[in-house]
């Protein structure tokens, strides 16, 4: 069904009668509007509003000499021109010169009255990461910067560029798009991504690693944060640095010697964020919503950045960091480092972002024909799809602040040694009401953990002391009536510590689904419209539906059709596998590709046989390098296995629904599973024009709708246990309403120590031991305020045993 409402929408001061008469759209995601490439991936590189117009490019995923990527000129009444003089390539650059009004985007310099003029790869090659202000002539040249070490400066009335530093790809070609990073000998690290001048200095980022491990271990050293003077470089940090920009933006700070210069980036800790200002960097940390970006080559993260997306009367800095929107203050800066807030969380891979006609645009990395490392089991023989695809996603000014709760954490210190006196870098504490901090002496010593906070000002004050016994944990709360910015770490003697801080705001989502959702099979419905989906490859452009009636193709103006063939050969790789997970009676066990052992809640029991028949597609990638996993009533992110994988799976929300399968086409999230005889609201819902096809419509983080998470089961469920051995962990984090009941079948009691882990790194602390009589069901409800992503439990005798949770 074509979707009218858009008629309410202003562009330019104009209704959008005619495209919303004519085109249809979903959650703000457009179809027609999508970009294809023929190449491994197609993300959205930039999107930048100029001349008039929006314009937009795509990337492929190492093509330093040109793709069939193509520039993108979009009207204000949304009719899209594939622009002629195209190349391709794989570029994320973009800067608006004040002083010649030209926008440089990719390859192209675009006039003020939107002439396109084009720098062939034969002259510039590499994959074009960034541009920055020129040191010494900012008003006649400007840099260009690749991801391969390559830098140029280009005359802007000439467009004729200058070779600085030869771009890696020049003399080495990489291999396959699964083989590591290329090495250089210019700096440390590798897949550049930022760029940046001022203050003398041109600042530049990259945030991989060459060489195998790389693409399995996340955790590793890896990436830097470089700077040259116009003649050296000099290395400033060696970590993942992604974004380098400043109050000016793309357009370049406006006062290059005195203006702040800011680098977002991270470990495998937290995220970090670099600030220069006077001279010198500054560092600090703020918690990961997501850890889907992680992944110690650099692939994960597509393009963070930071936007002003205000109005020159009111600037409002928008930055996108680890899944989580943030609000950035336009005066960060040395002596005034508060006002960094966080928003809400995100599932959509963003490349670039930008303030158009009084909406948020996003250009977003939604179908990469190549999953690349991101293979596991679960998800049986289906690949990605036919032909990579991406599109823009259109919303309201508002929306940073709607979608998924903003449940985040990180650490200064994990199982890491430090020295006597040492002091951590300051942490962000402030946007959360409800914030908790773990601390753990993994050394063979007492240790004495001092906290300190601050408001960013140079001074600090003593929030308390911790004395920690070998091997003890200690969590502490933080009260909602604490108005600090920052919060640091100090120790006494030397050790191996562990201090960890989780933040979380209450989750006022209901559990009653939206009615966006109306007409999806309710999982106890004995009829559905189901049926598997798949994009096809070839320049279709169109999507094959396998249904029980049929074979139908849906296109790009959302109309099912039934075809007279089908190709099933396609759809024997499509099957979904039936030993995805084990269901027992105590959760759902997952083995995951590096034989760890995990455990995740359960919803309605009739989930049990369609679940065991392979009715149900469980894990599937519907976001470049990265897994919507939907396992017994609940939709989960799940990280690559290069990121930590099931470590580090987060829950969005939880339903009851019977979902056939999903997948990602034109930047839509579509859902099979329709209730045959449903006749109510149906705007989210395509139906064929025989009625025996339907498919439901919207974007992937409509899924934040579909209700709170919740569910019930635990690690042991009238299970045989042994003394002192720990269970399966089992998933917490994320959830409300936590009780927990132990029990057992021993003639003595029997003492239960709860333990758990804060984020998914194997670290577990000691949480609360409890002592058991033979007979008795004790109930704990575990405070929200103590908040972990895994628990698990032991018990001190050999016994049966059950430790069991509710989730409400």
């Amino acid at each position: 069904m074509m979707i009218k409402r858009l008629t309410t929408i202003l562009l330019g001061g104009l209704p959008l009668l005619a495209v919303g008469q004519q085109q249809p759209s979903y959650s703000g995601v457009y179809p027609h509007l999508a970009m294809y490439n023929n190449e491994g991936e197609c993300g959205t590189g930039a999107v930048v509003p100029w001349a008039g117009k929006l314009w937009v490019i795509t990337y492929g995923p190492h093509l330093p000499f040109g793709s069939s990527d193509k520039l993108y000129e979009i009207s204000p009444t949304l009719q899209q021109t594939v622009r002629p003089e195209s190349i391709g390539g794989t570029p994320a650059n973009r800067m608006i010169h004040r002083e010649s009004k030209q926008l440089f985007i990719g390859p192209y310099a675009i006039s003020e009255n939107g002439k396109v003029r084009t720098i062939p790869y034969s002259a510039m090659p590499g994959r074009h990461t960034g541009n920055a202000r020129h040191l010494t002539d900012p008003a006649g040249k400007l840099y260009y910067a690749t991801m391969e070490e390559g830098f140029y400066e280009v005359d802007v009335k000439t467009l004729q560029p200058k070779l600085l530093y030869e771009d890696g790809n020049v003399k080495k070609a990489k291999g396959a798009n699964t083989s590591p990073n290329q090495s250089s000998d210019l700096l440390p690290g590798a897949h550049g991504k930022g760029v940046y001048s001022g203050q003398g200095v041109l600042v530049y980022s990259n945030n991989g690693e060459p060489g195998p491990q790389a693409l399995k271990q996340f955790d590793i050293e890896a990436g830097s944060l470089s700077e040259w003077n116009g003649k050296e470089w000099t290395v400033v940090r060696r970590n993942q640095f992604v974004e380098i920009t400043g109050p000016g933006g793309i357009s370049g700070n406006a006062q290059p010697d005195t203006d702040p210069i800011w680098a977002t980036g991270w470990d495998h800790k937290s995220v970090l964020l670099g600030l220069r200002d006077d001279g010198g960097w500054q560092f600090f940390r703020l918690p990961k919503a997501s850890h889907s970006y992680d992944g110690a080559h650099g692939w994960n993260t597509e393009w963070p950045r930071i936007r002003d997306v205000g109005t020159p009367e009111k600037p409002d800095y928008l930055m996108t960091m680890h899944g989580l929107f943030w609000r950035f203050p336009a005066g960060f800066r040395s002596g005034h480092t508060t006002g960094i807030r966080p928003r809400s969380a995100y599932l959509k891979v963003i490349g670039d972002f930008t303030r158009w006609n009084d909406q948020l645009v996003f250009g977003c990395d939604d179908s990469a024909q190549r999953e690349f490392l991101n293979k596991r089991k679960a998800k049986g023989s289906i690949e990605g799809p036919g032909q990579s695809n991406s599109n823009l996603w259109f919303t309201s000014l508002t929306t940073p602040d709607e979608l998924g709760p903003n449940t985040a954490e990180g650490a200064v210190w994990l199982s890491e040694k430090v020295e006597a006196g040492a002091v951590s870098e300051p942490f962000l504490i402030a946007g959360w009401k409800r914030r908790m901090v773990w601390m753990q002496n993994e050394g063979d010593s007492p240790v004495t953990i001092t906290l300190e906070v601050g408001n960013g000002d140079g001074n600090w004050e003593p929030s308390g002391q911790t004395l920690l016994k070998p091997g003890q944990a200690e969590p502490r709360i933080y009260m909602p009536e604490m108005k600090y910015d920052w919060i640091r770490a100090k120790v006494d003697v030397a050790s191996k510590v562990t201090v960890h801080f989780t933040f979380a705001k209450p989750d006022y989502r209901p559990v009653k689904p939206d009615t966006i959702f109306n007409g999806l099979s309710n999982v106890h419905d004995k009829k559905t419209t189901g049926g598997l989906l798949y994009g096809l490859g070839g320049d279709q452009r169109s999507l094959a539906f396998f249904t029980e009636n049929g074979y139908y193709e849906l296109n790009g103006d959302m109309q099912l059709q039934r075809k007279t063939s089908s190709p099933d050969s396609l759809k024997a790789r499509l099957a979904i596998p039936r030993d995805a997970v084990t269901i027992d009676a105590a959760s759902v066990l997952v083995v995951d590709d590096k034989g760890r052992r995990w455990r995740l809640p359960k919803g309605d029991t009739a989930y049990d046989a369609l679940t065991r028949a392979g009715s149900l597609r469980i894990c599937r990638e519907v976001a470049t390098e990265r897994d919507l996993f939907n396992c017994h009533g609940t939709f989960y992110e799940l990280p690559a296995e290069n990121a930590d994988g099931y470590a580090k799976i987060r829950p969005i929300a939880s339903h009851n629904f019977r979902i056939n399968d999903y997948a990602s086409y034109r930047g839509l999230l579509l859902l099979s599973g329709i209730d045959p005889d449903f006749r109510g609201n149906d705007a989210h819902i395509v139906r064929s024009a025989d009625g025996r096809a339907a498919v439901w419509a919207g974007v992937i983080d409509d899924l934040w709708k579909l209700g709170k998470p919740r569910g019930q089961g635990g690690p042991w469920k009238d299970t045989d246990v042994k003394a002192g051995e720990p269970s399966d962990p089992y998933l917490i984090g994320f959830y409300e309403q936590r009780t927990v009941s132990l029990s057992h079948q021993a003639k003595q009691p029997v003492t239960f120590t709860i333990e758990m882990d804060p984020v998914g790194t194997g670290v577990w602390m000691s949480y609360k031991t409890f002592t058991v009589r033979p007979g008795e069901a004790f109930n704990y409800v575990i405070p929200f305020e103590i908040p972990a992503r895994w628990i698990r439990v032991r018990a001190d005798k050999d016994c049966k045993a059950t430790c069991w949770l509710e989730y409400k």
